[in-house]
């Protein structure tokens, strides 16, 4: 069952809920509206039939009687103290036996005590009459009955209408309401056919139309805001791929001409053919370097990766320690660190950071010194290198940017970017400025820091 007919009829229910809860409060009403009517004028005939009864003698033969009560015939009897029938009046002296109101029990004690009042329902003769039972001064008990073949016709015909009417006002609410869900189910059907084309492929840069302020138009809203960032991530994953792919050329060109020139390593002198074989070697580490960086890259900001507490300032003494060992550095480090925690993953803190370190590393002159500062959550490495260009400053972050002066260094042009990916994804910032002494100066903050509890800072020259 679609929405719109679950609406349709919840609709319908709920209408025919209330019809039917009217219904009998309206034909209950009537009821009772009818009977009090009878009653009143019941008490009222008993009251004078009392009177009358007080001032003539009631003796005679037992029985009950037919009267004319303002144009509607009625029926009275009288009750000794006993519970019996005393007499009989008619005003037309008849004294069949079908007249004879029936006796109830309730009415018996009444003439016996002498006191009290009673009101019922009883057929006599085929007639539905409402008898009233009220008690003489000095013991017995005048009945008087009215027919209700009027007020029984009434109520009738009322729960006729009232079903034919309950009747139509549910199927005026199902077709109403079908209608108005309709109305209301518009927008949906159109939100949905605008997402089904959207899901086709037909045309990714499509969206839904945000027209007005309701629910609807939010939920189109955060749609597309869900669009526009599933179509930057695609469109950043495309540029990725074409910019590895354009990287990847030179480095496999060039293995495959060195693999080509080895099918004649006979003919090669024994240096050429080792610079050969070196050559592969290091063309092979910039490759398997490229296809981890494109990788990383590729991962983005993975929700489920592990969130734990990560020293800072141990894992800046790890790169520069592997920074020290490589055999072609010959830097140093100057060290100024606390112990500091934050939350994340480590694996990529530790990339980041090593990518910033080698960076540091590459860029620094021969026996060159790199301060590095660990505080509060934020790491500050600074080199004594050349430092950037104004020009290339806004695009150090960028994927697979190489500025002229960094052409004929080794490297893919992906780390800075991986540094960028891997802070941001930690809700961090990074920083590049030139410091005024010379070089450049890398700046990372992870967010909210603590010191871990009787922490001791690793030291890189111990």
């Amino acid at each position: 069952m679609n929405l719109r007919s679950r609406i349709t009829l919840a609709t319908a229910l709920v209408v025919a809920f209330v019809v039917l809860a009217s219904s009998v409060a309206i034909y209950t009403a009537i009821r009772s509206e009818l009977r009090g009517t009878v009653e009143s004028q019941l008490r009222q005939i008993a009251n004078d039939q009392g009177s009358e009864g007080r001032r003539t003698p009631m003796f005679g033969v037992p029985g009950a009687g037919r009267r004319d009560f303002g144009g509607a015939r009625g029926f009275v009897q009288y009750l000794d103290d006993s519970g019996d029938l005393q007499r009989t009046e008619d005003s037309r002296a008849r004294n069949d036996s079908d007249d004879a109101l029936p006796v109830t029990r309730a009415a018996q004690r009444i003439a016996r005590r002498g006191v009290g009042a009673n009101l019922s329902d009883a057929t006599v003769d085929g007639t539905h009459v409402l008898v009233f039972t009220n008690a003489i001064t000095g013991g017995g008990a005048l009945q008087v009955a009215r027919p209700l073949d009027e007020s029984d016709k009434v109520l009738h015909w009322t729960l006729i209408a009232l079903a034919i009417i309950s009747a139509i006002g549910v199927v005026l609410a199902g077709i109403i309401g079908r209608l108005v869900a309709g109305f209301a189910l518009r927008p949906v059907e159109q939100f949905t056919s605008q997402a089904e084309a959207i899901a086709s492929g037909v045309d990714e840069r499509r969206r839904l139309d945000e027209h007005g302020s309701d629910e609807i138009a939010r939920l189109a809203t955060s749609f597309n805001a869900t669009l526009d960032e599933l179509e930057r991530s695609m469109h950043a994953q495309r540029q990725l791929i074409a910019d590895a792919g354009h990287e990847l050329r030179t480095p496999i060109a060039s293995v495959r001409a060195n693999v080509q020139v080895l099918e004649e390593a006979d003919r090669l002198p024994p240096e050429e053919l080792a610079s050969l074989r070196h050559d592969i070697v290091t063309e092979l580490d910039e490759l398997t370097e490229l296809l981890a960086d494109v990788i990383e890259l590729a991962r983005g900001s993975d929700p489920q990766a592990p969130q734990d507490d990560v020293r800072l300032d141990s894992l800046v003494a790890v790169a520069a320690q592997r920074a020290e060992r490589r055999g072609d550095s010959t830097v140093s480090f100057h060290y100024d660190m606390e112990p500091t925690v934050v939350r994340g993953d480590s694996a990529r803190i530790g990339r980041a950071i090593t990518n910033i370190v080698d960076n540091a590393r590459k860029w620094s002159p021969e026996h060159g010194v790199i301060d590095v500062t660990v505080r509060d959550g934020m790491i500050r490495v600074r080199d004594r290198g050349p430092g950037i260009p104004a020009a290339d400053l806004p695009y150090v972050f960028d994927r697979f940017y190489r500025s002229d002066s960094a052409c004929s260094m080794p490297g893919s042009g992906l780390g800075l970017a991986i540094v960028l990916q891997t802070v941001h994804a930690h809700h961090g910032t990074v920083t590049v400025t030139n410091d005024p002494a010379g070089g450049a100066v890398f700046e990372l903050a992870f967010g909210p820091s603590h010191v871990p509890p009787a922490a001791t800072v690793d030291d890189p020259d111990a």
